[in-house]
């Protein structure tokens, strides 16, 4: 019983109105072929068969899972899953921004992104499967030789194959310095993989007939830690230099987890027993390339958030202008009915506005995110390149975790609308809470996000990536600041970002004398940076709404959710500001041996 309907109204005003993504493509070489027609065809048809082929497998997929044969060590995805898959290869998604070179149409990361939102939005267990494939494509593309390129990437490209990242072990999550799978050198050019991983996503499943594992491994005369770290191409069915596909590699699933959500993914423990895989890049560089994977998987699973925020919102929505409960403390809204519908009530709205302004404040946050990436990628303009890597690093960590944690927060409030229905698995909102559950975890947790970007992504860089942004929101309200309709936002958003740069200052300066304020700040830093963060995406959006060809209802109602956000959102920022002003005494003061009571 729960829907999903492509919010392409939405996405095609983030895209065309908010960020003029057919001017940016235009002035960036080969982008110029995603005109707005495309765009929106592209749109229209990720619509139909995010809608209609994925969107109602979710609740059954939730429900089966994934299978595992331990005999065999293979694993049945749920009902359906396969045939959506080939489905998704024959519509030519699998390639969508991917290069020609290997078989893609090679359109823009920012299509991908909106496309990527109604995927996870219409079922996030299945779209992990292909989430996983693009990691690889980046690595392989940045870091890869011509003759992995042709041999590996092109079957992920055309959607034959698919691919992996496998980095964590069962005593090695974050800290990759303890990683201990080893690499030996073989006369034959490949290299015996040993060791094992935890917590592959998509390492085994039934959907492609070969799987391209990404492994990290040791090099026998690898220095310690994570200098001493390669990334090896690691097949399912052993592969030739020439691509001729040979017997089953020594590489097997182990198990698969039990999980809270995300059912329909496969989890997978992975065991490498000798298993013949070929070095990418330089010997003890393969962070490098996993980061490329990273980053990419990063802005992934901040969309996947985004997602779930949306499908929350929509079908929070509909039964609370369906289900009639109480009458409105200001009066009868339906006289003629036995109660009022729960939208009329203050609380109600409030999750529901935020649910909102989570959405489509985020929305435009992260197709921004993603249109960075299109000027790294295409632009020849070295510093416009420069400015866009940097910008793109410092919001990373901004849209993974913020658009994840909010995704909490979104399907947790859309599930209290429905009261007791929400928790009960007929209506579909508990997985969409336990779906989001996990996305603050995966390829780096909330801490881990906070501490990158305090710590490397500003201190470290002396705030550059910062101050882009902070530039961004300067230009902005210079150019509006005689805009009488905007400066209810004009004003407040300034004076944010000037809080903003302070508050950082104070951080540098405080770090200086204790270390220890860098991990005491990093959390409460982060969300402060995303609440200024969407703070301007809101009042952009309200301005680019105002000069827009949408209707007075779809302009009132982006203002009146800006208003929300100013005036019961952004506020936040004061609580995480004091919390970070308090320093780190508070947490270190107590004895470990306190925690456990008694």
């Amino acid at each position: 019983m729960n829907n999903y309907t492509a919010p392409l109204r939405d996405i095609r005003f983030a895209l065309h109105d908010v960020l003029g993504a057919e001017a940016l493509f235009a002035s960036l070489p080969g982008g110029d072929v995603a005109n707005r027609e495309l765009i929106d065809a592209v749109l229209e048809e990720g619509a139909k068969f995010t809608e209609q082929v994925l969107a109602p497998l979710n609740q059954s997929g939730d429900r089966e899972g994934c299978t595992f044969d331990k005999d065999s060590g293979e694993v049945r995805t749920p009902a359906g899953f396969k045939a959506a898959f080939a489905h998704y290869v024959d519509g030519g998604w699998a390639g969508l921004t991917a290069p020609e070179a290997y078989g893609g149409q090679h359109l823009p990361e920012t299509l991908g992104a909106a496309l990527k939102e109604m995927i996870d939005a219409a079922n996030l267990g299945w779209g992990n499967y292909p989430l996983l494939s693009h990691g690889a494509t980046e690595a392989l593309k940045h870091h890869g030789e011509e003759w992995q390129r042709e041999v590996f990437l092109r079957p992920i490209v055309e959607g034959r194959w698919t691919g992996t990242m496998c980095l964590t072990e069962p005593h090695c999550g974050s800290d990759l310095g303890l990683l201990k799978t080893r690499a030996v050198p073989r006369d034959d050019g490949t290299h015996a993989i040993e060791g094992t991983k935890i917590f592959i996503t998509a390492g085994e499943h039934d959907l492609t007939d070969n799987i391209v594992h990404l492994v990290l491994a040791r090099l026998p005369d690898a220095p310690p830690g994570t200098k001493g770290i390669s990334l090896f191409i690691v097949p399912k069915f052993k592969v030739a230099r020439d691509g001729a596909v040979g017997e089953r590699n020594a590489v097997r699933c182990g198990s698969i987890e039990h999980k809270m959500g995300i059912h329909g993914s496969s989890t997978c423990v992975m065991h490498f027993d000798g298993a013949a895989g070929y070095l990418i890049g330089q010997p003890n560089r393969g962070l490098a390339a996993m980061f490329t994977m990273m980053n990419t998987a990063r802005l992934a699973v901040g969309i996947q958030g985004l997602g779930l925020i949306d499908r929350a919102l929509q079908n929070a929505v509909a039964y609370a202008r369906d289900r009639l409960q109480g009458r409105s403390l200001g009066g009868a809204k339906q006289p003629d009915k036995p109660a009022d519908p729960l939208i009329v009530h203050a609380d109600i709205r409030r999750m529901l506005l935020t649910c909102k302004a989570f959405a489509e404040g985020g929305r435009a946050l992260a197709l921004h995110a993603a249109s960075l990436v299109d000027v790294i990628e295409r632009s020849t303009d070295a510093e416009r390149k420069k400015h866009a890597d940097e910008l793109l690093s410092f919001l990373t960590p901004i849209v993974k975790a913020c658009l994840t944690e909010w995704s909490i927060e979104a399907t947790y409030h859309a599930l209290q609308c429905f009261g007791g229905h929400g928790y009960i698995a007929e209506w579909g909102m508990e997985q969409l809470a336990r779906d989001a559950r996990i996305t603050t975890i995966y390829e780096g947790t909330t801490g881990i996000q906070a501490l990158d970007l305090l710590g490397r992504k500003t201190i470290q860089t002396q705030g550059v990536g910062l101050k882009h942004f902070l530039g961004m929101i300067v230009e902005f309200c210079t150019q509006e600041t005689m805009n009488a309709e905007l400066a209810e936002f004009v004003a407040p958003l300034a004076k944010a970002a000037q809080d903003w740069q302070q508050l950082t200052l104070e951080i540098g300066r405080r770090t200086m004398g204790d270390a220890e304020e860098v991990g005491a700040a990093a959390v409460d830093y982060l969300f402060y940076s995303g609440y200024v963060t969407l703070a301007f995406w809101w009042a952009k959006s309200v301005a680019a709404a105002d000069r827009s060809n949408a209707s007075a209802a779809f302009r009132q109602a982006k203002r009146d959710t800006a208003r929300f956000y100013f005036q019961r959102i952004l506020p936040r920022t004061l609580s995480h500001a004091a919390a970070i002003r308090s320093g780190p005494a508070t947490l270190l003061a107590i004895d470990e041996e306190a925690f456990v009571g008694g």
